[in-house]
């Protein structure tokens, strides 16, 4: 049974034994479970692979991570071209002498690229549902260098601004379609950390463009910004062609009895565990040619892109598009704002304004240490201790506290920060942006895990709800950053972002403590 008046009306006892979607074996009861079904730490693999060579479960490790790296590399890189010209900006000036445009209309590149990152997997996961992981990923990639070329070559602002919309659209995929690629290829007690991996690039793209776009926009020109990009977004095309097989796979494994009786939830049922090696199924190799995908056309268009905002109706979806939003937000307007108040007095940074970027970078190796080492940690322990041996999607979720608390507080560093300039007040700017940056680093890794472990086959359609609110925000809030910081200065529009980014956080306490019985309510909404 589902719905919210039969999930509210468990006790404890039978919220503790349930097992909706989300929620699953990783201990077995008992040593009989076949050693090929647990990993190298004994818990139980999940989902169960099938014996299928073309399962992507079943995949060599050298090919899941160079799957991994390929769509990190893919992350960083749209966010490097995001980001890169934001320190500058002052460029234009001496570069179109005969366009001069106020600040406040420069910052559209930046405003406009973010808004089209998002809002694109509106349409980038319903194809890829529709036609595979592949095809859309080869399509995006090609886009997004086809377009970095065209900001290159442009020579005015309108062309600029246009292909700076249609680099965000080809950029988009990297955040939507990625993740859901990772979820595919890796075990529950594997997630945590592929993720940190995949976060480390996500979150140092627009960190480090915000610095090498600098300088090499002062030293080389404004165009050669652009032109790294177009060498580091055919990288990606060119991985994706060679590293990035078909992920799309309906993975089937039957309900048989096995000597041992260990058993094994998935999607709310249980099914007795087996060792599928053992089975004589008759699966075709795993050749070249089939991980080309390209045959996994599915039909039901309209339902498809209808799908995405059908999972509104789960809570997990709303609590991490409200965190990823207010943490994206506050690192795009921060690398937006944060190069033009080193370059105005007391600073004077000049083509080292993109320097500010350091702390956030800095943020993000601690934030990548700190969610790599206690992510799947966490999870394995709560399994071990538990007595019951079910891993529970909102495992993890504690991780998250210290870490929302860190980067709400950066808001208020920066805004007051810089509110009040002086000789060594880039410190305390470069601390505010650390701060919010190691909170970016839990979202991705933490919150994109609870979609997948609570939504499963769902995933990707709430990442494009997650993506669409992120683009959202970060839009309204880089669109009118500038021309607010010109004239109330950094405490007030930062003191507002610090506020909302706390109530942001404050979801995350009813998801830990009731995320279970809110799986229990839309138990048949996942299982459908």
């Amino acid at each position: 049974m589902s719905g919210w008046k039969y999930a509210l009306a468990l006790s404890k006892q039978d919220v503790l034994t349930a097992t909706p979607p989300g929620t699953v074996r990783l201990l077995a009861e008992d040593e009989s479970t076949t050693r090929s079904l647990r990993s190298s730490n004994s818990l139980i693999r999940f989902p169960q692979p099938s014996e299928d060579p073309a399962d992507p479960l079943n995949w060599a490790q050298w090919r899941k991570f160079g799957l991994l790296l390929t769509v990190s590399l893919y992350s960083f890189v749209g966010n490097f071209t995001s980001s890169g010209i934001a320190p500058a900006l002052s460029l234009w000036f001496k570069e179109f002498p005969h366009d001069v445009r106020p600040f406040s209309d420069l910052s559209y590149f930046i405003a406009v690229n973010v808004l089209f990152l998002g809002a694109s997997n509106i349409w980038w996961v319903p194809l890829s549902n529709i036609f595979g992981r592949r095809p859309v990923l080869l399509v995006a990639t090609l886009i997004m260098t086809v377009c970095t070329v065209w900001c290159a070559v442009s020579s005015s602002y309108s062309s600029v601004l246009a292909a700076r919309l249609f680099q965000g659209i080809g950029a988009g995929a990297s955040e939507s379609v990625a993740p859901a690629l990772i979820g595919e290829v890796f075990f529950v007690d594997e997630r945590g950390r592929a993720m940190a991996i995949y976060t480390v690039f996500l979150a140092s793209g627009s960190l480090i463009g915000g610095i090498a776009g600098g300088y090499i926009g002062y030293d080389v020109g404004w165009a050669y910004i652009f032109w790294v990009g177009v060498a580091l977004s055919a990288a990606c095309f060119v991985g994706t062609l060679f590293l990035v097989p078909e992920t799309l796979y309906d993975r089937i494994v039957p309900s048989i009895d096995s000597p041992g009786g260990s058993q094994c939830e998935e999607k709310g049922t249980e099914s007795h565990l087996e060792d599928t090696r053992s089975r004589t199924l008759d699966y075709r190799p795993y050749t070249y040619g089939r991980s080309l995908g390209f045959t996994h056309y599915r039909g039901n268009v309209v339902s498809h892109f209808l799908a995405p905002w059908k999972t509104l109706r789960f809570p997990g979806t709303w609590v991490v598009m409200f965190h990823y939003a207010g943490l994206v937000g506050g690192i795009v307007t921060i690398s937006t704002v944060g190069p033009q108040i080193m370059a105005a007095p007391p600073y004077l940074w000049g083509a080292n304004a993109g320097l500010i970027n350091v702390g956030g970078i800095i943020g993000t190796i601690l934030g990548a240490l700190y969610t790599y080492f206690l992510s799947d940690k966490q999870l394995k322990r709560k399994v071990k201790t538990s007595g019951s041996g079910f891993a529970e999607a909102e495992s993890r979720l504690p991780t998250m506290f210290l870490s929302l608390g860190i980067s709400t507080g950066g808001f208020f560093v920066f805004g007051f920060t810089g509110q009040y300039p002086s000789r060594a007040g880039w410190v305390g700017l470069c601390v505010g942006f650390a701060m919010v940056s190691f909170g970016l680093m839990q979202l991705p890794s933490i919150g994109f895990n609870y979609i997948i472990d609570a939504y499963q086959h769902h995933a990707s359609d709430c990442f494009v709800m997650v993506t669409i609110m992120r683009a959202i925000i970060a839009f309204a809030w880089t669109f009118f950053v500038a021309e607010w910081v010109e004239k109330k200065g950094t405490a007030e529009p930062f003191g507002i972002f610090g506020m909302l980014m706390g109530l942001f956080s404050l979801l995350t306490v009813p998801l830990w403590l009731y995320g279970k019985r809110m799986r229990i309510a839309t138990r048949d909404l996942v299982e459908k």
